[in-house]
C-alpha cells in the first residue's frame, strides 16, 4: 500500500489538541485545552479545504470528544465532549456554542478524560480521574450504570458492543464489564498505566478482539476472554491513542512525536510530527484516512489517496517543519556525541525496521536525529537534539517524578506556596496551563507564569541550549513567583539557606476562580431542561434570569478586588438560594458554584435570611446536599461556600456562630477519596484554625473545645489522604492549632495519635514543603 501523506493541516485551536474524531469523510471533530470543541467540514477536495466552527466553548480543558451516529430524533448525530469541569456535554452539530446543549451529564467527580459511544448509538461510556467509568443511555441522559473497582484514573474506555464495555486504568489493569455495570473479566499484563484501547478489525491476522497501549510503549493484542495474543514494539515513549483502519491495520500515537501504522505485527510507516506529544488519533471508516491532534495546537489529516493529499508544497512544508524541530535530549537518552557516526553513515547503512531512530554527529557539531522510512528506503531527518538539562544538570524529584525545575509559587502573602514542576522538554505555556488548571487559578495568569518559567530557565527552551545554571528554587526563597505582579523580574539564582517558617497560619484561604459566563450558560441550559423533566414550577422566569445576568459584572469585579455590598449581588444571593432550595439535586451544581462565589464576594451572603429566617448554612443543610455521598461535587462546592465565608467579617461571624452545624455537615467527608472535596475540607478547617487562634478567640475555652474537635478530624485527614495539597493544608491547620497551648498539644499527641499521622503524611507525600511543616510541628511538640 502507498504511504500516508499530509492531506490538510487545520490551525485554529489555541492550545494542545487532546482529542479527535473522524466520523465521516467530510467531518472532523477536535477537542482542545483551549476549552473548545471544533467542527471541521470539508468544503473542497482538491486541494482539501475545511471550514471551522466552534461547537462548544467550556470553562476549562476539554480532553475527549466522540460522535454519536444519526439516530431517531437526531438526524445529524450528536457531539459528546468532556473535560476538566467534570460535565459531559451532548450537543447537536448545527447548534451554536451559546445555544442550549441537548444534555449535560453530571456525575463524575473529577476530570473526564475518555469517551466512547457504541456503534449503534445507544449508550455513551465515560472514564474519569475519579476512578470510575459511567454508562449513559442516549436520549435518557442519566447515568445508567457505574463501573467501579478501579484503583486509579480510568484513562481509556471502549464501547466494544451493545453489551460489553472495556476500561483501561492507571492501576495497569484492563477490565471487561457488562453494559449494566457487572465486572466480567480482569486482564493483567500491562507493566504501566493503560491509556488507550481500540476494537480490532475482524480481518486482523491475530484474531484479537481488541488492543491496548499505555505508558510502557507497547501495544498488546487481546481476546475478550483474557488471553494476550500479540505485542507490537516500536514506540519509544508513552502511547496515548489507538485506532483501527478498515484495512485491519492499527494506528497509534504518543509522546515520541509519532503516528505509527501497523500491519499485522510490523510497523510499516512512521509519521513524525513537529510537536512534543501526539495526543490523539482517529480513523475514518468511510475512506481510511487518519486524523491526529498534537501539542503544537494543530489537527492534521493524512491520506493514502493522492487525490485527497495536500499540494506538494504543503507536504514539503510539513516535512521541513519536522526536520527543523528540536528534540529534547531526555527524549533520546544519554547521547555521547564523540562516539556518534558522521553523516556518511546515512549513505552506508540501511535501517533494520520502520521508524528506527539513529543519532548522527553533523558536520557543524550538532546532533541530528534520523528516522528510517521503509517505504522510501532512506533515512529521514526528524530534528536536532538539543541540550535540555537545567539546574546544573541535576534533576529534582516531585511526586515521584524527576523534573529539571520545581518552583515555589506564592499566590498570596502568608498563604502556602504552590509547586510548579517543569521539564525543558515542555512548552512553557503547556506547563503554565497545567499548573493553572490543577490549582484552579485564573487563566489571566497564563502569560505571567509562562514568562516566569522562561526567565528562570535562562531561556533554555526547545531549540536553545541552556546558557548556565537556572534558579530552580526547590525549597523556595526570594525567587518564588507571585502571579499578578506584572513587573516581576526573575532575581539572580541563589541557594536557600533554610526554609521560611509557615506556622502559624494567620490569613484565610479562599477558592474564588471561576468562568462566570459558563456558569450562567449552564444555568440557562438546566433551567430549560426542568420543564422537560416535570419541574416547570421551579424554573426561573425571564425576570429572574435577567437578575442573574445583572450580578455577573459586579460579581467578577468583586472577586477580583474586595468584597462589596452591591444591591445586585444581594438580590443574586436570593435567586441562587431559591435554585438550591427548589431545584432537584442533579442540576444544582452551577447554583452551588455561584453561591460559593457569592460568599466570597459580598457580605450579603452571610446576612441573607430566608422568609422563615434561615441562613445560607441552614439552607444548605435543608437542601440535603450533604446527604448524598454519590454527588461529591455538590458537597465540595457547598464546603467551598463555607470556606469562602471567611472572606468577610460578617461571614466569619456566621461561620463562628454556625460551627457546630457546619462541622456536623462536613465531618462525614473527612475521609472522602475525592481530591477536590478533600482539599475543600482541609481549607475550611484551616480557616477555622486561623479564626480560633486569632486574638479575639484564642483565650476562649470554646476555642479549645472546638480545636480538639478539629484536631481529631485533621489527624484523620493527614493520616488517610494521599493528595499532596490536602495533606499540606491539613498539616498547616494542625500546626496552627498548636498555638492554642500545651493542653491541645498534649491531646494531639496522646489522644489523637498525631505522631503516627505525621509519619504517614511524610511517607505518602515526599515533598520539601510537607517535610518542612512536619518538622515545625514536631518542634512544637517537644
Amino acid at each position: 500500500m502507498p504511504d500516508f501523506k499530509l492531506s490538510a493541516s487545520l490551525e485554529e485551536h489555541e492550545d494542545d489538541v487532546r482529542g479527535v474524531a473522524f466520523p465521516q469523510s467530510n467531518l472532523v471533530l477536535s477537542a482542545s485545552r483551549d476549552a473548545t470543541v471544533r467542527v471541521w467540514k470539508l468544503l473542497e477536495q482538491q486541494p482539501p479545504r475545511y471550514d471551522c466552527s466552534i461547537s462548544s466553548h467550556g470553562s476549562s480543558f476539554i480532553n475527549a470528544v466522540a460522535y454519536c451516529k444519526p439516530i431517531k430524533g437526531y438526524p445529524d448525530g450528536l457531539i459528546v465532549s468532556g473535560g476538566k469541569d467534570t460535565v459531559i456535554e451532548v450537543r447537536e452539530p448545527g447548534r451554536e456554542p451559546d445555544q442550549n446543549a441537548e444534555a449535560l451529564l453530571l456525575g463524575h467527580a473529577h476530570n473526564v478524560c475518555a469517551l466512547d459511544i457504541d456503534r449503534y448509538g445507544t449508550y455513551i461510556v465515560s472514564g474519569s480521574w475519579d476512578s470510575s467509568a459511567r454508562v449513559w443511555r442516549v436520549g435518557k441522559w442519566e447515568c445508567d450504570a457505574l463501573l467501579e473497582g478501579h484503583q486509579g484514573s480510568v484513562w481509556a474506555v471502549l464501547a466494544y458492543d451493545q453489551d460489553t464495555i472495556i476500561t483501561g486504568c492507571a492501576d495497569q489493569v484492563i477490565r471487561v464489564f457488562s453494559s449494566t455495570g457487572k465486572l466480567l473479566n480482569t486482564l493483567k499484563g500491562s507493566t504501566d498505566v493503560v491509556r488507550a484501547l481500540c476494537r480490532m478489525s475482524s480481518n486482523h491476522p491475530s484474531s484479537a478482539d481488541f488492543a491496548s497501549a499505555g505508558n510502557d510503549g507497547i501495544i498488546r493484542l487481546w481476546k475478550l476472554g483474557g488471553k494476550q495474543v500479540g505485542e507490537l514494539h516500536g514506540h519509544e515513549s508513552f502511547i496515548y491513542s489507538l485506532a483501527s483502519l478498515p484495512s485491519g491495520e492499527i494506528v497509534s500515537s504518543g509522546e515520541d512525536r509519532t503516528v505509527r501504522i501497523w500491519n499485522s505485527n510490523e510497523c510499516i510507516q512512521t509519521i513524525t510530527h513537529p510537536a512534543i506529544s501526539v495526543w490523539g488519533v482517529a480513523t475514518c471508516s468511510e475512506n481510511g484516512d487518519i486524523v491526529s491532534g498534537a501539542s503544537d495546537k494543530k489537527v492534521r489529516v493524512f491520506s493514502r489517496a493522492s487525490k485527497r493529499q495536500a499540494a506538494e508544497k504543503v507536504i514539503q512544508a510539513f516535512e521541513d517543519s519536522v526536520k527543523a524541530s528540536s528534540i529534547p535530549k531526555q527524549q533520546v537518552g544519554d547521547v555521547q556525541k564523540e562516539k556518534l557516526p558522521g553523516p556518511e553513515f546515512l549513505q552506508q547503512k540501511s535501517g533494520t525496521k520502520e521508524g528506527q531512530v539513529i543519532m548522527i554527529k553533523e558536520d557543524n557539531g550538532s546532533v541530528g536525529a534520523y528516522q528510517w522510512s521503509q517505504g522510501a528506503q532512506s533515512w529521514m531527518s526528524v530534528g536536532t537534539v538539543v541540550d535540555a538539562v537545567g539546574s546544573s544538570g541535576k534533576k529534582t524529584d516531585y511526586l515521584g517524578k524527576d523534573y529539571d525545575y520545581v518552583f515555589d509559587v506564592d499566590i498570596e502573602d502568608g498563604k502556602p506556596p504552590l509547586k510548579l514542576p517543569y521539564n525543558l522538554s515542555q512548552n512553557p505555556y503547556e506547563a503554565a496551563s497545567k499548573f493553572i488548571q490543577e490549582n484552579e487559578l485564573p487563566m489571566t495568569y497564563l502569560d505571567q507564569v509562562a514568562n516566569f518559567i522562561t526567565a528562570n530557565t535562562q531561556g533554555a527552551t526547545l531549540g536553545q541550549p541552556s546558557q548556565g545554571p537556572a534558579a530552580s528554587d526547590p525549597l523556595g526563597t526570594e525567587s518564588r513567583y507571585r502571579p499578578g505582579e506584572s513587573s516581576y523580574t526573575a532575581p539572580a539564582p541563589s541557594l536557600p539557606t533554610s526554609r521560611p517558617k509557615v506556622l502559624p497560619q494567620t490569613s484565610y484561604l479562599s477558592i474564588k476562580t471561576a468562568n462566570l459566563r459558563t456558569i450562567r450558560k449552564k444555568i440557562g441550559d438546566l433551567n430549560q431542561q426542568l420543564s422537560n423533566e416535570g419541574y416547570g414550577e421551579a424554573m426561573l422566569n425571564d425576570s429572574q434570569l435577567a437578575g442573574l445576568d445583572a450580578i455577573m459584572k459586579p460579581l467578577e469585579q468583586s472577586l477580583a478586588g474586595a468584597p462589596t455590598a452591591n444591591d445586585a449581588l444581594r438580590d443574586g444571593v436570593g435567586l441562587v438560594v431559591q435554585m438550591i432550595a427548589t431545584w432537584p439535586a442533579s442540576p444544582q451544581l452551577p447554583a452551588l458554584d455561584l453561591l460559593r462565589l457569592l460568599t466570597a464576594a459580598t457580605s450579603a451572603a452571610a446576612a441573607f435570611r430566608s422568609p422563615n429566617g434561615s441562613t445560607i448554612v441552614e439552607v444548605l443543610e435543608g437542601s440535603k446536599v450533604f446527604e448524598d455521598p454519590d454527588r461529591p461535587n455538590h458537597i465540595m462546592l457547598a464546603v467551598r461556600a463555607f470556606s469562602n465565608l471567611f472572606e468577610t467579617s460578617e461571614g466569619r461571624t456566621l461561620a463562628d456562630q454556625s460551627f457546630d452545624k457546619i462541622h456536623t455537615l462536613v465531618k462525614a467527608s473527612v475521609n472522602n477519596s475525592n481530591r477536590n472535596l478533600a482539599i475543600a475540607v482541609a481549607t475550611l478547617y484551616l480557616n477555622y484554625t486561623v479564626l480560633l487562634t486569632s486574638s479575639s478567640h484564642s483565650s476562649q475555652q470554646q476555642s479549645m473545645d472546638r480545636g480538639q474537635m478539629l484536631m481529631d478530624d485533621l489527624t484523620n485527614i493527614i493520616r488517610s489522604t494521599i493528595d499532596s495539597e490536602a495533606v499540606y493544608r491539613g498539616l498547616v491547620a494542625v500546626g496552627t492549632l498548636m498555638s492554642l497551648g500545651e493542653e491541645l498539644q498534649m491531646a494531639a499527641k496522646e489522644i489523637y495519635g498525631l505522631d503516627d499521622a505525621l509519619k504517614k503524611a511524610e511517607q505518602a507525600v515526599k515533598e520539601p514543603r510537607v517535610k518542612g511543616v512536619v518538622e515545625e510541628i514536631r518542634a512544637l511538640l517537644k
